[in-house]
């Protein structure tokens, strides 16, 4: 091969590998997240877990992905080993898919249709569409899906070049004297292995080996040992994702090793004692593209058939590789892993900040409810509570800027920019439940008692907060656009219900029927209430502005309904309004 060939090669290598990645991307990208959180409901039926692992790694065209999001899944405690097992059985089988679809290449016939089957046929018409749907589309699920296209139409034109590249070496000695290698076991999987762990990819390693079958000087007993090291050199990928991951994650990763190894020692074992016994008549053919796709799918299979009922014995070897040792579990269940699946890593996001909402309200609740019963364990309750929140907000908030800067779709990144407004509201509804808390600590402390009047209006205004806080948290967790309508009149109500009540106590303060202090005490309760009103109003028009709007015009959304006459914000308010209506002095 010249130095115009091996550039050739390169260059084609180059088109496939980034072909294939781009392809890959889009793939995940326009599933939104939603085949991969298919895996969380899984229930402990091995054989579900496998056909889920298949499907979705057939869609984002990435064993070593899916993988890689069943280590991360483990490593949150959101997915058990044991059901992490199946899964990656599947994700083997997931992959052959791949395989099949640049086996097509190798078609010969003269039949029209069967001529449209071939990339070379149909790689063109695809480019068109994805460059139009690129340039013309305004929609981001239309442009990721002309991303997969033209992803596609670069892979099989690499496919193409690497062919075109390697034909000539069908005549070097040198070349089949270097396959003939490859017939020792031992050295095939070897180089598959090699091959494979250096491109981080059993797909694309396969494909590479589909371009040679070009030259005519792989046969079968070449082909077959560097297929089986391709399957084992993907768990390097899994590998390097379990550092600094806990013992669960780790033996997940194991599992994988375990399962290509054994499954690799057992079908070799197998087809060469077949072999010395019945003499096959294929081993020193010449291998195709589509031998090879029937290779990779039928060891997949038939690992998976041999090692799917003794997957409590893969368990059992993974850990007894990684022992038990005491450890620090991740209650938030973020995990930097699903960063490489962003639309998945969104789902994560949103489920934890679902968790940090419902602390929040809760911290809040136990405030109010307590405000005439301080105890000192109450307190530290309530400080440990807002704490947990900080945490939370921390942990979530440098996760989404990290998440930002990935390749979301359109609604991916207003997701992302959701919940990065609404953290901060949360964490600061905690917040306020500290400052309730010390307000009844200093009512202990100094022997303070509200009037029966002021508590009856402390009452009115606390029930308010309670209702705006389940409606709230249940319409974001909900995603309920409908529901978080409901809380803007509701906080016009509490904003109203805060300066007549101020008022009121202003008024007895004048009559001296409460003190100054005590009147301090009161406002700071007052303006906790409003402050957590606000807060909830924030979280509800963040909600209604990215799943109606798309946007982000906070103003533009309050004007809208408080000042354009809409008559369900008038009748909510109203309804709201009288719920709420405080005793006549």
């Amino acid at each position: 091969m010249d130095i115009f060939g091996l550039l050739q090669l390169i260059g084609g290598l180059a088109l496939f590998l980034f072909g294939m990645t781009v392809m890959g991307q889009s793939l995940e990208k326009t599933s939104g997240g939603k085949l991969e959180s298919i895996l969380e409901k899984l229930t402990d039926n091995p054989l579900k877990g496998v056909l889920l692992g298949t499907a979705v790694t057939a869609v984002i065209q990435s064993s070593s992905a899916t993988t890689v999001m069943v280590v991360g899944l483990v490593n949150s405690g959101i997915m058990r080993l044991n059901q992490a097992i199946g899964v990656i059985m599947g994700a083997n089988i997931g992959t052959t898919v791949t395989s099949w679809i640049l086996s097509l290449s190798g078609l010969e016939s003269d039949n029209f249709f069967i001529k449209l089957l071939k990339p070379d046929s149909f790689s063109p018409i695809l480019a068109i569409i994805g460059i139009a749907m690129i340039m013309i589309s305004k929609d981001s699920k239309k442009k990721d899906i002309g991303t997969i296209f033209l992803g596609f139409t670069v892979l099989m034109t690499g496919m193409s070049m690497m062919s075109d590249a390697v034909k000539p070496l069908a005549d070097v000695p040198e070349f089949t004297n270097i396959l003939l290698k490859f017939s020792n076991p031992l050295f095939g999987v070897l180089a598959g292995t090699i091959l494979t762990a250096i491109i981080q990819s059993s797909s694309a390693s396969v494909g590479i080996l589909q371009a040679l079958t070009v030259t005519g000087s792989i046969t079968f007993s070449n082909a077959i040992p560097i297929i089986m090291g391709q399957n084992i050199g993907t768990c390097v990928t899994a590998l390097l994702s379990c550092i600094g991951a806990n013992k669960n994650a780790k033996r997940a990763a194991m599992v994988h090793l375990y399962f290509n190894l054994i499954g690799t020692v057992i079908f070799l074992t197998l087809y060469y004692s077949l072999n010395a016994i019945f003499k096959f008549s294929f081993v020193n053919n010449t291998i195709s593209a589509v031998d090879i796709a029937i290779v990779h799918s039928t060891f997949n299979v038939f690992s998976t058939a041999i090692m799917l009922p003794m997957n409590k014995l893969l368990e059992k070897l993974a850990c007894i590789t990684i022992r038990d040792k005491e450890e620090v579990e991740n209650q938030h269940k973020l995990d930097e892993r699903f960063l490489t699946s962003p639309a998945f890593a969104v789902e994560q996001c949103k489920k934890v900040t679902f968790a940090m909402a419902e602390l929040a309200k809760h911290t809040l609740k136990l405030s109010i409810g307590n405000m005439d019963n301080y105890t000192d364990s109450l307190d530290k309750t309530i400080r440990s509570q807002e704490d947990e929140c900080d945490k939370y907000e921390d942990e979530i908030g440098t996760y989404l800027v990290k998440l930002s800067s990935k390749s979301l779709s359109e609604n991916d990144s207003n997701e992302v920019s959701m919940l990065l407004h609404s953290i901060g509201d949360f964490e600061r509804i905690s917040d306020h439940a500290v400052n309730l808390v010390d307000a009844a600590k200093e009512m202990k402390e100094k022997g303070i008692l509200f009037s029966p009047s002021a508590k009856a209006e402390l009452k009115v205004i606390s029930d308010a907060i309670s209702e705006i806080l389940d409606i709230t948290v249940t319409a974001f967790s909900n995603e309920d656009t409908e529901l978080a309508s409901k809380v803007e009149p509701l906080e016009q109500v509490i904003d109203k219900l805060k300066a007549e009540i101020r008022s009121r106590h202003i008024e007895r303060m004048r009559k001296g029927e409460c003190t100054m202090e005590m009147g301090f005490i009161f406002s700071d309760i007052l303006t906790s209430f409003e402050r957590v009103s606000d807060h909830c109003s924030n979280i509800a028009v963040a909600l209604i502005e990215i799943h109606k709007m798309d946007s982000f015009d906070t103003h533009r959304y309050l004007n809208d309904i408080k000042y354009s006459g809409q008559a369900e914000f008038t009748n909510e308010f109203n309804a709201f309004n009288e719920k709420y209506s405080l005793a006549k002095m």
